[in-house]
């Protein structure tokens, strides 16, 4: 068998949901949606365009059901009730007459949400985030109740989805959002029942998934997002992660992407190395989580997808065949090579050549990563080709600018104040 063929091979998932393929667009930040949170025309240019390059499945970015959970401007936030249903049901369509499933990623900051649009961040523990200077605020400790509406609130944005159209959801739970940092002894000091001991820890992600289980049925697919770990000292480690994982599997869930990192480690870009994590195989050496999928694959059979440094059909075949995950997540080669998952599978291409943008300072290249990306993604919504000539430094000068309030993101102040009274 081929490595393209390997690639093409559908996948039953355990809720019996069939994946065409084994490739997959991972979730990324689109900042694209109407002032109020709405998703926009350009959400559905832009999945279309994705569903037209061969990945069988398409994860959203960030989609937010409180406005304290936003990460940056134009998020799709869900203030709950009916409102944007018709636009989330235009996005789901037509990315599925494209040529590709489309599950809605749901997601909370938490400590994380950007000073530019949330005055009072929550989070499990008042801990904030530290090497970023001003831009995100202390958070305030969850009060139990509200811990209690969050987690109803990931259930009630995932029956949303399934009414709306979307083919399945995914609860994001890693890259130090607000499951993560329940997860993590670091950033979760809580002694009650939400805290305490690793048990305790994982308690909220397992609420949301029973909860979320309970509204969507058990037919419909419910995949989890899930660090390895957090890569700081006194954070969440990968033993505790696996027990997580195992928790996970006893509850059912369909497929479990692994990641790992946060803000302040930031893993999940490949601007960091994992000590061991290299060997001598063509998949170790591109995929940034392989030895943990291999870990959690010795502990569960939940089809896993891996994400993160896989460039080449070769090794994207060997970590298929060897049974560590079923799934292939890209995510930034998209946006620059919007048909290489097609190429993949045709055999036409046999690896990407995509190169990330660096300028050489680490502080500096993690905000180009993240700026950089996503002017080629705002080029998608607009039916353009991808520029990889965009320049570095320029991005940089952009970003700099947005984070100090020197220019204004997309719809960011129209919708600054959309949220303000939202919040209110």
């Amino acid at each position: 068998m081929t490595p393209a063929d390997r690639l093409a091979e559908a996948l039953t998932l355990p809720c019996g949901h069939v994946l065409p393929n084994r490739l997959a667009k991972a979730a990324m930040s689109e900042v694209l949606a109407e002032p109020g949170g709405a998703p926009s025309e350009g959400h559905v240019r832009l999945y279309e365009r994705w569903a037209r390059g061969g990945a069988g499945l398409l994860l959203t970015g960030n989609v937010i059901f409180d406005p304290r959970g936003r990460t940056e401007p134009d998020n799709v936030v869900l203030p709950g009730g009916r409102a944007h249903e018709a636009a989330l049901a235009r996005w789901a369509e037509r990315t599925h007459a494209a040529g590709a499933q489309l599950w809605m990623q749901i997601s909370h900051a938490g400590r994380q949400a950007s000073n530019q649009v949330v005055e009072r961040p929550v989070a499990p523990s008042p801990i904030g985030v530290k090497g970023f200077g001003p831009l995100f605020r202390v958070p305030t400790a969850l009060e139990p109740d509200e811990i209690e509406r969050l987690a109803d609130g990931y259930a009630l944005t995932a029956e949303t989805a399934k009414r709306t159209g979307f083919a399945g959801v995914q609860i994001h739970g890693a890259h130090g959002y607000l499951v993560s940092q329940f997860l993590s002894p670091r950033t979760n000091l809580r002694e009650d029942a939400w805290g305490g001991t690793p048990e305790k820890r994982r308690r909220f992600l397992l609420e949301i998934v029973r909860r979320t289980r309970a509204r969507v049925g058990s037919s419909f697919p419910l995949a989890v997002k899930l660090n390895s770990a957090d890569f700081q000292r006194g954070g969440f480690t990968e033993e505790e992660s696996l027990a997580v994982v195992e928790a996970l599997a006893a509850e059912g869930i369909d497929l479990l992407e692994v990641s790992g990192g946060n803000y302040e480690s930031p893993a999940m870009t490949g601007l960091t190395t994992r000590k061991g994590e290299l060997r001598a195989s063509t998949a170790a050496r591109e995929a940034y989580f392989l030895s943990y999928a291999e870990a959690v694959r010795a502990r569960t059979d939940v089809p896993i997808m891996l994400t993160g440094g896989l460039r080449s059909a070769a090794a994207m075949a060997e970590v298929l065949e060897s049974g560590a995950a079923q799934v292939i997540g890209l995510a930034r080669p998209l946006c620059t090579e919007p048909d290489l998952p097609r190429e993949l599978l045709e055999g036409t291409t046999t690896e990407s050549d995509h190169a990330m943008p660096r300028v050489g300072v680490k502080a500096a290249d993690s905000m180009l990563q993240i700026y950089w990306y996503r002017r080629q993604i705002h080029r998608l919504a607009e039916g353009k080709a991808p520029d990889r000539a965009l320049g570095r430094l320029s991005t940089l000068g952009v970003a700099a600018a947005e984070q100090l309030g020197l220019s204004k993101p997309r719809n960011g102040k129209a919708a600054r104040g959309a949220f303000r009274l939202a919040e209110a």
